[in-house]
């Protein structure tokens, strides 16, 4: 696919099959993000792969939304490494990029994903064993749409230009 083809196709799944993404699929996403970006490159991001049945029934026990995907990423970032200057961090900012480079390619690759930020960060870090100085800022779920199930309405309703870009 080319990008512009990407990120035309990519929307929000939250109906997912029970069937397993492929372990090389996983790390072509996983390597997608590790081309990500970073403020200064310091790279503070670490993510868990959650894809075991023990493992997802304790993603469960964070959030109601995991909507059956048979893989989730938890997207942290270790605010010890991440850059900071007057009281500003990049911990977050850098997760969310390479939350996004790990979403494009998902679609990319064919296997469908959605955003997760309604999950209990207490909860997670204490099922997931998450050291303190390291905290999750998203999750994305992987793996395949039910064959039924088609993007929300809104998901095609984009402003226009005019109304987003100002150019001076």
């Amino acid at each position: 696919m080319d990008f512009e083809e990407v990120i035309r196709k990519r929307y929000s799944v939250r109906k997912f099959k029970e069937q397993a993404v492929n372990q090389a699929l996983i790390t072509k996403i996983l390597e997608a993000g590790n081309f990500a970006p970073t403020a200064k490159n310091n790279q503070p991001q670490k993510i868990y792969v959650v894809n075991s049945q023990e493992g997802l029934a304790k993603i469960d026990k964070a959030t109601p939304c995991r909507y059956h995907a048979p893989v989730c990423l938890v997207i942290a970032s270790n605010k010890n490494i991440a850059w900071s200057k007057d009281h500003y961090s990049t911990f977050e900012m850098d997760a969310c990029i390479v939350a996004t480079h790990m979403m494009l390619e998902a679609t990319n690759l064919g296997v469908d994903n959605i955003w997760i930020e309604m999950f209990d960060k207490k909860i997670l870090k204490q099922e997931l064993n998450i050291p303190e100085e390291v905290e999750p800022v998203c999750l994305i779920l992987l793996g395949y749409k039910e064959d039924d199930y088609q993007p929300s309405p809104m998901h095609y309703k984009r402003k226009d230009l005019k109304e987003i870009v100002t150019y001076r």
